[in-house]
């Protein structure tokens, strides 16, 4: 595996956010639609708990470069 394709899962308990480095282009929408969230400085750079699902999944749909996705996780019932 290239070390510059990486792939990280991070949730909040109910979305996850999935970043994959290969694809990411720098663009900083992430970081300028929600500060909270993320942090590029820092490690973890993804803070989900930090914000809002439905924000979280607005923001991620604003990657350009698909470095992004997220999937709903499954409520225990």
């Amino acid at each position: 595996m290239n070390p510059k394709d990486i792939k990280k899962e991070y949730t909040n308990g109910e979305v996850t956010i999935v970043w994959q480095s290969a694809k990411c282009i720098h663009s900083a929408n992430c970081v300028h639609n929600n500060p909270d969230v993320f942090h590029p400085k820092e490690k973890p750079w993804i803070r989900p708990e930090a914000s809002t699902t439905e924000k979280i999944i607005d923001t991620v749909n604003k990657c350009p470069s698909g470095a992004l996705t997220y999937f709903l996780n499954k409520k225990n019932d």
